[in-house]
């Protein structure tokens, strides 16, 4: 009997998806739990995978098509099995929306993350936007570049690496020098479209500052011996396993927030209510290529910190591939922005709606501390924590911000 694959809902605000990539294609078998396609969401591109096994049947929406949440893309059955329409979906297609063209699909695309053939490149060759902006800038052929990334497609790195390859495979052959400098026109302005990612950012950044009353409290911890375990901690464990400070971030921001429930919490001005949530779950921001994604680290405060390490790096990996799971982006109920591998000594970030607060860490830095009216050399980060006035105040969060500063300046409450 054949079984009908409908667009999933992959968060609680999702409408529709983008269906970017069939994974398999009709008449192909495929096994339950095997990724079917790719979907677009508001946060990032997704892996689906199938319900059931046997073969794809029948597309019901092509690549590029937008689905609404729950009407059918796929039939999935048994082979030779004979189908006119999606049998078990029929009803469900009467009432769902008809699948709408975001742009014509392309041809046989390859690429794991994207959706259609990247403009601009001569027989459909790839390359991340960033790619393409660091080759123009530095009037690279992307044609002469090799690509690491999937299925051949040009990113960052590969630019970079045929930067660092020779002035002569990298720049543009240049002019013989005049007697007087050129006076050079100014160069056209670029009109770059906003990615999905972005405009989603863009809308629920302006929504978070302007429906959420922010204050900001900063507090300075010291983290020498927090520094110190660490690296006693890392000697003794393989590579690929190593704790980062995040790691240990996360896991003293879990233990926190059992203390001040308000600050793991959201705000249902309808219902008049605040609901503070029951589960833990740390959302880390994550820099990717179309923007910014926050993955979710589940049930932290059960999470040992080599746990929290372990998958908070499965998570970033995927993401940073396009490869993310919808588990992995959603649920979270308290997040933290670290800018400390930037050099950044503090800054303040804006609250991920509907969370009620969200922490910006920087740079754990080598200042001159005073210690018993003397100058001695310290170890210290700045952290601030941004607070929707609604839900909590000034005094909560420099009490969160104290607990915190227990567990990370005594770092072996954080292995019990």
């Amino acid at each position: 009997m054949a079984n009908t694959v409908i667009m999933p809902k992959l968060g609680f605000d999702m409408a529709e998806g983008t269906l970017v990539r069939w994974v398999i294609q009709e008449g192909e078998p495929v096994a339950k739990g095997a990724v079917l396609a790719e979907i677009e969401t508001d946060k990032a591109t997704v892996e689906v995978e199938s319900g059931f096994d046997g073969v794809v049947l029948r597309h019901l929406a092509a690549q590029g098509d937008v689905v609404p949440v729950n009407a059918p893309i796929a039939v999935i059955g048994q082979p030779g099995e004979q189908v006119e329409a999606a049998p078990a979906a029929q009803a469900e297609a009467k009432e769902a929306p008809t699948a709408t063209k975001a742009e014509p699909p392309a041809p046989q695309p390859t690429a794991s993350k994207q959706v259609a053939e990247e403009p601009g490149l001569a027989g459909g060759r790839r390359a991340s936007p960033l790619a393409r902006r660091m080759a123009a800038e530095r009037g690279i052929d992307l044609r002469q570049v090799p690509g690491s990334g999937p299925d051949g497609r040009v990113v960052k790195r590969d630019v970079a690496a045929f930067v660092q390859s020779g002035p002569a495979a990298a720049a543009p052959a240049q002019p013989a020098p005049a007697a007087r400098p050129a006076i050079q026109a100014a160069a056209a302005d670029k009109h770059i479209p906003l990615t999905k990612l972005r405009s989603i950012i863009a809308r629920r950044m302006v929504e978070s500052t302007q429906q959420a009353p922010h204050f900001y409290v900063t507090h300075e911890f010291d983290l020498a011996a927090l520094m110190t375990m660490r690296q006693q901690v890392n000697d003794l464990l393989p590579e690929g396993e190593k704790i980062s400070v995040n790691d240990f971030i996360v896991r003293a921001a879990a233990l926190a927030l059992t203390e001040f429930p308000n600050l793991n919490a959201s705000i249902d001005l309808a219902k008049e209510e605040i609901i503070q949530r029951g589960q833990i779950n740390v959302g880390v921001a994550v820099a990717v290529e179309s923007g910014l994604l926050t993955v979710v680290c589940r049930d932290t405060i059960n999470l040992s910190l080599r746990q929290i390490s372990a998958a908070m790096g499965e998570m970033v990996r995927r993401a940073r591939e396009g490869k993310v799971r919808p588990e992995d982006i959603e649920g979270s109920t308290f997040t933290i922005s670290n800018l400390g591998m930037f050099d950044v000594e503090q800054f303040t970030a804006i609250i991920n709606s509907p969370e009620a607060a969200i922490l910006a860490v920087g740079s754990v830095r080598q200042v001159p501390v005073v210690v018993d009216s003397e100058i001695r050399p310290g170890t210290r980060m700045k952290a601030t924590l941004s607070v929707d006035h609604r839900v909590s105040d000034g005094a909560e969060a420099a009490r969160f911000l104290q607990s915190l500063a227990r567990y990370l300046e005594n770092p072996l409450l954080l292995l019990v």
